[in-house]
C-alpha cells in the first residue's frame, strides 16, 4: 500500500516528482525504489494501453492522502551545490527585483547579438521592463519627425555591396538593404570629400548653390571613382535609380546645412560631369540604352520652355474627391482608375491648385562639323532638359551632354515603318558648354614645350605663312591673310555696351583655276571648328537661322544655320558671288556685328554668330578684267565689300618662268603623293617648295593646328605700344588716294581691319604686347589689299 500510495504522489504531483527526480540525477549510486510507470516506461509501453482501459480514478476517495507530507522525498543531496542551505539568506522583495533587472539586462543584450526575439518566449507580459513605454513614446516622436528610425534599425547595413547575389544592377539598388547603403554611403562622401588642399569640397559648392538659389549640385565623376567605386560602377547601369537615391541624400545634406532652403528649391538634383567615356551620337546603340552616357555635338534647334506635369491630382467631376497625387514618368502618362470615393470611373479634372509642374524643354543636337566624316550625313539626337537645365544652351553652342539614353515611344515612328519600333531621347543631367578651352586642354605638357619653343624661333612668322596649304604653289598674299584669319585679333566689349570683333573676313575673288576653293578645303581641316558651304546651295536662313513649326508638338521651334553653327570658328562660303541679293543681305549683321536677330513666328531672340567669314568669288565674265576696278569686277555691293577685312585678288598671268616652276611643282607633287609611291610624305614639302615661298621648312599641319589653338586661347596681346600716329598717317592716305581713284572705298573699319591684324601678328608669335613689327605687317597687307583692288594702270603707279 505504501508503495502503491508513492507511485500516486509522483504522477499527481508534478513538484515532488522533479525533487525526486533532482535526487535521483544527483546521487545516481544511490538505492531508491524505481517508479511503477518509470519501470514500466523504461521496459516498454506494454502496461499503458491496460492503465488506459482500467482508467485510474485521480479525483474521487482518498484524493487527500496524495497530498501527505513525505520528509525523505523533501531533502535535498547537498553534493553537487554550491552553497550550502544555512549560507543563503532568504532575498528581500527589492533585492529579487534586482535580480531579476539584471537578468532581463543579460537577456535582452542576448537579444541583440542573435537577432530579435519575441520578448513573449522569455517573459510574460506581465513582467514588461519598466523602460519599455519611454522606448515607444521615443520612436512615436521620432517616427513623427520622419527620421524612420526604426526602419533603418531593422535594415542591416551591407559591408560588401558589390556583392549583388545574382541580381543585376536595377534590381540590386532597388532593394531596401542596398538602396539605404548608397544613401549613407553618398551622404558621407558629400560631407567627407576634400580637396588637394585639405578643403571640403561640397560645403563650398552647396553655399554656392544656395546663395544663387540653384538646385543644382555638380559632382566629378572622378572625385566619386576615387573615394567610392562602387558607388561609380552602379551609377552608368542604373543611373535612374541611383541618381534618385543621390537626389534624396543630397537634399537632407543641403538641408542639414541651410534648414529652410526647401522653401526656394522643392528638390536637389545630382549633375554628374567628367564621365570618362565619350560616345559619339552616331555609335549610340540599343546597348547604351537606360545607361547614363556623355557625348557631344552642335545644338541646332530648341522648343520653348512649357510646363510638365511633376506631380498631378485630380478631381473626380461626380463627388469632388481629390485624387492623387500622381508622379507622372516621361514615358507615358499616368492617369487614375476609377475613384475610390464613389467607385466612378469618371470623368477626372485635373486639380490646378495643387498640381506640381517642372520646366520642360526639348533641344536637337547634331554632330560637331569637324567630326564628320567625308560624304556622310551628321546624326542628330532629341534631348530633353528639366528642372534648372532649361535655357542652359541655345542654337549654334556646341556642347557636352551627359545624360540617361531612354527609349520613346512614338506612334509615327510605326505608322511609318509599318512595324513597332522606339525612338530615342537623351534625358539630360549635366550640361557643360565646349570652347577653346577643351581644346587648350587636351593639349599635352609635350606639345605646350614645342609650341612654345616654335614661338622663339626668328622665322616663325614665315614657317607659319609657308606652311599655310602647303601643296598650293606661289599665293604668298594669300597664304598671309589666311595665316592672320586663323589666328585673329582680339575682340572688345567695354563695360558690356558696344561689341567690336576681333575676327578677321577675308575675300578671295579671281580668275578660275587658280586654287580659290582649295585653299578653303584647306582652311577646313586646317581649323578647330569650321562650316564649309556654297552661295548656290544656301539661302539665306540656311546661312542665318530659321523657324519651322515642330512635326509632332506642332510648336514653332528656332533652327540655327551654318554662321550660328560655326560658332568662335571658321564659316567658308565658297561661289559667293552666286548668292542672291536677299540672301547675301542677311549676313550683313552676321559679319560686322557677329549676331543674328529673328523675329518670327512669336520667337523673338538673338544668336552669336562669332565666326571668321572666308568667302571665295568669281569676277564677272568668268575672269577678272584688270582694267576695271574691285567692285566692277565683282558682283557684290560696297556695303558687303566693306565688311571684308582683306581682299585677294588671284589673277592667272602668263610668266613662261612662274609657269615652269608652277608645273615642276605640280607634276612632282603628283608622283610624290601617288598611292604606290615609297617616299615618305612628310607635312607635304619638297626643294620646288623652298625657293619660291619664304626659303624655311613648313611646320607639320599636325603641330600647326595645335600651335593655332594654343594662341587664340592664351595669348590676348594688348595695344599700349603701339605706334598710333603711324595707322592714323596710313589711315589719311589710303583714302585721299581711294577718293582720287575712285576704287574701293576707305572707311572707319579699315583702321579697325589695320588693328586686328597687327593683334593676330602679334598673337602668332605668342606676344602679350604688339610692336612695331606687328603694325608694318598689318599696313604691308592692307596695303597690299588696296593696291591689288585698283585698275592696272593705277596698279603700277601706286606700286613704284
Amino acid at each position: 500500500p505504501q508503495d502503491s500510495s508513492e507511485s500516486q504522489a509522483a504522477v499527481t504531483s508534478p513538484v515532488r516528482s522533479s525533487r525526486r527526480g533532482d535526487a535521483f540525477t544527483s546521487s545516481p549510486g544511490r538505492d531508491l525504489p524505481p517508479f511503477e510507470d518509470e519501470s514500466e516506461g523504461l521496459l516498454g509501453t506494454e502496461g499503458l494501453p491496460e492503465e488506459e482501459e482500467e482508467g485510474e480514478e485521480l479525483i474521487g476517495e482518498g484524493m487527500e492522502r496524495d497530498y501527505r507530507p513525505i520528509p525523505e522525498l523533501d531533502v535535498y543531496e547537498a553534493e553537487g551545490l554550491a552553497l550550502d542551505d544555512e549560507d543563503v539568506e532568504e532575498l528581500t522583495a527589492s533585492q529579487r527585483e534586482a535580480a531579476e533587472r539584471v537578468m532581463r539586462q543579460r537577456d535582452r543584450e542576448l537579444e541583440q547579438g542573435m537577432g530579435r526575439m519575441r520578448r513573449g518566449l522569455l517573459y510574460d507580459s506581465d513582467d514588461e521592463d519598466e523602460d519599455r513605454p519611454a522606448r515607444k513614446r521615443r520612436l512615436a516622436e521620432r517616427a513623427a519627425e520622419g527620421m524612420e528610425e526604426e526602419d533603418e534599425d531593422m535594415i542591416e547595413s551591407i559591408e560588401n555591396l558589390e556583392d549583388m547575389k545574382g541580381h543585376s544592377v536595377r534590381e540590386w539598388v532597388s532593394m531596401a538593404a542596398p538602396r539605404l547603403e548608397i544613401y549613407h554611403r553618398f551622404k558621407n562622401f558629400l560631407k567627407t570629400h576634400v580637396d588637394d588642399h585639405g578643403h571640403n569640397v561640397f560645403k563650398e559648392r552647396i553655399s554656392d548653390m544656395c546663395k544663387e538659389n540653384r538646385e543644382s549640385l555638380v559632382v566629378n565623376y572622378e572625385d566619386l571613382a576615387a573615394q567610392e567605386h562602387v558607388l561609380a560602377y552602379f551609377l552608368p547601369e542604373a543611373p535612374a535609380e541611383m541618381l534618385k537615391i543621390f537626389d534624396e541624400a543630397a537634399k537632407e545634406v543641403v538641408l542639414a546645412m541651410y534648414p529652410k532652403y526647401d522653401r526656394i528649391a522643392q528638390e536637389i538634383h545630382v549633375r554628374i560631369s567628367h564621365l570618362p567615356l565619350v560616345e559619339e551620337l552616331r555609335s549610340l546603340r540599343q546597348l547604351h540604352l537606360n545607361q547614363l552616357i556623355r557625348t557631344s555635338g552642335v545644338v541646332t534647334s530648341c522648343t520653348g520652355v512649357l510646363p510638365q506635369l511633376s506631380m498631378v491630382k485630380y478631381n473626380c467631376s461626380k463627388c469632388n474627391f481629390i485624387l492623387g497625387p500622381f508622379f507622372q514618368s516621361q514615358n507615358q502618362e499616368v492617369k487614375p482608375g476609377s475613384c475610390p470615393e464613389c467607385q466612378s470611373l469618371g470623368p477626372f479634372e485635373i486639380n490646378m491648385e495643387e498640381t506640381v509642374y517642372q520646366n520642360y524643354q526639348r533641344i536637337k543636337i547634331q554632330e560637331s562639323p569637324g567630326k564628320v566624316a567625308a560624304g556622310r550625313l551628321p546624326r542628330s539626337k532629341d534631348a530633353i532638359l528639366l528642372a534648372d537645365l532649361v535655357d542652359s544652351c541655345k542654337p549654334g553652342d556646341e556642347i557636352e551632354l551627359t545624360g540617361i539614353y531612354h527609349n520613346n515611344y512614338d506612334g509615327s515612328l510605326n505608322t511609318a515603318n509599318g512595324f513597332p519600333v522606339f525612338a530615342t531621347v537623351i534625358l539630360a543631367n549635366h550640361i557643360a558648354k565646349k570652347d577653346n578651352k577643351l581644346a587648350v586642354g587636351e593639349l599635352t605638357d609635350e606639345d605646350v614645350k614645342v609650341i612654345v619653343g616654335l614661338s622663339k624661333d626668328e622665322q616663325i612668322g614665315e614657317k607659319i605663312f609657308a606652311s599655310i596649304a602647303p601643296s598650293i604653289y606661289g599665293h604668298e598674299d594669300i597664304k598671309r591673310g589666311l595665316a592672320l584669319a586663323l589666328f585673329g585679333g582680339e575682340p572688345k566689349n567695354p563695360g558690356g555696351k558696344h561689341k567690336v570683333r576681333g575676327d578677321i573676313n577675308v575675300l578671295l575673288c579671281g580668275d578660275p583655276g587658280t586654287a580659290k576653293s582649295q585653299f578653303l578645303k584647306y582652311i577646313e581641316k586646317v581649323s578647330s571648328r569650321a562650316i564649309f558651304t556654297t552661295g548656290q546651295g544656301a539661302s539665306a536662313v540656311g546661312l542665318t537661322a530659321y523657324v519651322q513649326r515642330h512635326p509632332v508638338s506642332k510648336e514653332w521651334t528656332l533652327e540655327a544655320g551654318a554662321l550660328v553653327l560655326a560658332d568662335r570658328g571658321v564659316c567658308l562660303i565658297d561661289e559667293f558671288d552666286k548668292m542672291n541679293d536677299q540672301d547675301r543681305t542677311s549676313i550683313h549683321e552676321a559679319m560686322e556685328q557677329q549676331s543674328i536677330s529673328i523675329s518670327k513666328a512669336g520667337i523673338v531672340t538673338s544668336l552669336q554668330a562669332r565666326c571668321t567669314i572666308v568667302a571665295a568669288a568669281n569676277p564677272i565674265g568668268g575672269r577678272y578684267d584688270p582694267s576695271l576696278t574691285f567692285s566692277e569686277n565683282v558682283d557684290l555691293t560696297e556695303p558687303i565689300i566693306s565688311r571684308f577685312d582683306i581682299l585677294c585678288v588671284v589673277r592667272d598671268t602668263v610668266d613662261p618662268v612662274q609657269d615652269e616652276m608652277l608645273a615642276r611643282f605640280v607634276v612632282g607633287s603628283h608622283v610624290k603623293h601617288h598611292p604606290g609611291s615609297k617616299e615618305a610624305v612628310n607635312g607635304d614639302t619638297n626643294e620646288v617648295i623652298l625657293p619660291n615661298t619664304y626659303g624655311v621648312e613648313p611646320i607639320p599641319q599636325e603641330i600647326l593646328r595645335k600651335y593655332i589653338v594654343y594662341a587664340k586661347e592664351k595669348v590676348h596681346p594688348k595695344l599700349n605700344q603701339m605706334d598710333q600716329d603711324k595707322v592714323a598717317r596710313m589711315y589719311s592716305d589710303l583714302r585721299k588716294e581711294s577718293m582720287a581713284t575712285g576704287s574701293i572705298p576707305i572707311t572707319v573699319r579699315h583702321i579697325e581691319s589695320m588693328i586686328r591684324m597687327a593683334e593676330a601678328h602679334a598673337r602668332m608669335h605668342l606676344r602679350d604686347y604688339v610692336v612695331e613689327d606687328d603694325v608694318n605687317m598689318a599696313i604691308r597687307v592692307m596695303l597690299e589689299s588696296f593696291i591689288d583692288t585698283q585698275k592696272f594702270s593705277v596698279m603700277r603707279s601706286m606700286r613704284k
